[in-house]
């Protein structure tokens, strides 16, 4: 008896160690099924992602490989606070519109891909919006442009 239970140890561990690399593959996947919102700066249309969890702004859009012009991903924090990005793990470049409760864009950052430096808002700040790198300045968005979306909905 001893020497069978003994044989099934290494597959318990090897089993264990499936797992566990399951896990981590999940980790290095992009997120691509986060409930979505739109917005819009003028006639300019936004398909947006909502990382709205500690883990969904955590991973942002890590592991991306590209994205397509009209999408982005809008970061929602539960209270106004000095918000910083950097680049960890994610190869496309970004812009980044740190945004106040109304919409109103605070500033603009363009981030380089995977760099490590911060990328912080110029004051307090509940949503922050990343799109391709240059998206902003194309379209002629800048700071005190104001977006609208149901985020963004003024409180009576």
């Amino acid at each position: 008896m001893k020497l069978k239970l003994t044989r099934l140890v290494p597959y318990f561990f090897l089993g264990a160690l499936a797992v566990t690399s399951l896990g981590l593959r999940a980790q290095d996947a992009p997120q691509v099924n986060l409930d979505r919102v739109k917005l819009a700066s003028g006639m300019h249309r936004i398909d947006a992602q909502i990382a709205a969890t500690p883990e969904q702004r955590q991973i942002g859009l890590m592991f991306r490989k590209d994205m397509p012009q009209h999408e982005g991903m809008v970061f929602v924090f539960d209270q106004p606070g000095k918000q910083c990005f950097w680049m960890k793990n994610t190869p496309i470049p970004l812009s980044a519109a740190f945004l106040a409760d109304d919409g109103t864009i605070v500033n603009i950052e363009d981030m380089k891909p995977l760099a490590l430096d911060g990328h912080c808002s110029a004051q307090p700040v509940r949503y922050v919006l990343e799109m391709n790198k240059g998206w902003f300045a194309k379209k002629g968005i800048k700071a005190g442009s104001k977006l609208q979306g149901p985020l963004f909905q003024t409180q009576k």
